[in-house]
């Protein structure tokens, strides 16, 4: 009876921990146009609702290096995303603006849509579904 428990135990616990195996694929985002090595690039992975609204369903904080960062996510499910970046120069964790609303930093979405005003979801969508992506990013 102990070596059936004990089987049963041994069953159940790798049933559960193959379940528990994340899931998804990897988006790696390059930017190699960053104008200084001054601060850190700040990425966000949006869905629809979240996107110019704050926090991403996924952020990251990027040392740059000779201009260039390399980002990315990992185990990101099947679905429709847009990315933004920004070059965050004075580490505020924040856009600046000047007087008349233009950016202060550098900034870029997935892509490449550049528009005369603030990014926009539509443009920037694109869909993840069974394999890796590698996107570029042009500030």
């Amino acid at each position: 009876m102990k070596h059936v428990i004990l089987t049963l135990v041994f069953v159940l616990t790798s049933i559960l921990g193959f379940s528990q195996e994340a899931s998804g694929v990897s988006i790696t985002i390059i930017i190699d146009n960053v104008t200084s090595d001054k601060g850190k690039v700040l990425t966000s992975l949006h869905t629809s609702e979240t996107f110019m609204k704050g926090k991403g369903i996924k952020d990251a904080a990027t040392e740059i290096k000779d201009g260039k960062v390399t980002i990315t996510f990992k185990n990101v499910l099947p679905g429709e995303y847009a990315i933004m970046s920004l070059h965050d120069e004075n580490n505020n964790k924040r856009m600046d603006f000047k007087d008349n609303g233009m950016p202060l930093e550098s900034y870029g979405i997935s892509n490449n849509v550049m528009s005369f005003g603030p990014p926009n979801y539509e443009d920037a969508k694109f869909k993840v579904e069974e394999t890796d992506l590698e996107l570029n990013i042009r500030f």
